[in-house]
Order: C-alpha cells, then sequence, then structure tokens
C-alpha cells in the first residue's frame, strides 16, 4: 500500500514529467512555431549551422531539394550556431538561400544534448519528439532519403 505523503506526490510529479515533455511549441523566425510532438506521424530535421561555415554552405541546397521532395513526411528546421535574431538572421538566410524556416531558439535540451561544437550538425526528430538520429558533419539528399525511409 502506498503511504498518503506518497499519493499526494503523484499529482506533483506529474506536472513535472508533463514540463519536461518534448511537446513544447517553439516559436520561429518568420512567425508561427513549431511543436515537436505532430499528429500527422512528420519527422523534423533540425540543421544547425553558421554563414562562416563552408560545410553547411554546401548542404544548404541539398537540404532545400529535402524539404522540398519530402514535405508530406517531413518538417525541415535551422538553428542558426551563432545564435542570431531578426535582421541579422534574415540576411544571413537569403544569403545562404535556406528554404526553410529557422528556430528562433536551440531546443536540444529537451534531448539532454550538450551544446553543437561541430558543424554542420543535423538532428532527426520522430513524430513522438523523439531524437532518432544525431548527424554530425555535412549531409547530402542521399544520405538522408535513406534515414527518412527507414
Amino acid at each position: 500500500m502506498f503511504k498518503k505523503s506518497t499519493i499526494k506526490l503523484i499529482p506533483f510529479l506529474c506536472l513535472i514529467l508533463a514540463g519536461c515533455s518534448n511537446d513544447a511549441s517553439y516559436p520561429l523566425a518568420d512567425g508561427g512555431s513549431h511543436s515537436f510532438k505532430n499528429d500527422q506521424g512528420k519527422l523534423t530535421l533540425i540543421n544547425y549551422w553558421a554563414i562562416w561555415c563552408s560545410p553547411c554552405r554546401e548542404e544548404i541546397p541539398e537540404l532545400n531539394e529535402l524539404a522540398e521532395a519530402y514535405a508530406d513526411q517531413l518538417t525541415v528546421l535551422a538553428v542558426n550556431f551563432d545564435n542570431e535574431q531578426g535582421e541579422t538572421l534574415q540576411a544571413q538566410v537569403e544569403k545562404l538561400g535556406i528554404e526553410f524556416s529557422s528556430l528562433q531558439s536551440d531546443p536540444r535540451a529537451l534531448w539532454s544534448l550538450k551544446p553543437v561544437s561541430v558543424l554542420p550538425e543535423t538532428l532527426i526528430i520522430d513524430s513522438e519528439g523523439l531524437l532518432l538520429h544525431r548527424l554530425i558533419g555535412p549531409q547530402t539528399l542521399e544520405s538522408l532519403s535513406a534515414l527518412i525511409a527507414e
């Protein structure tokens, strides 16, 4: 049998666990927001980039193509490594030709990940908000398509 003090803790613990879930909504730089849990069964791909990162610049056209080709299965999002915001972020997005949305803040704490140390880095999240893959280094349309097909 549970003690009365234990039973009183159960609602409190539920509130704490609910606050730690991956269904929080994250604002997008171009308006709107994104939740990593979704009822559409879509994966989320998060790409970390910086304007000064040559492999990042080379990878962006592949990510643009991926976002278009898999729009019904996947949401592609960007996170700027340098935490640029507002007009500076928008100017860099335009300069690099990024055609997908950018998150205003880094959500990696949801998966207890340390800060990015190598660019580019790509995360693939399932529709329940669980981290499936953490990819270090530049990706291609082919390599990412293979992971999405799994």
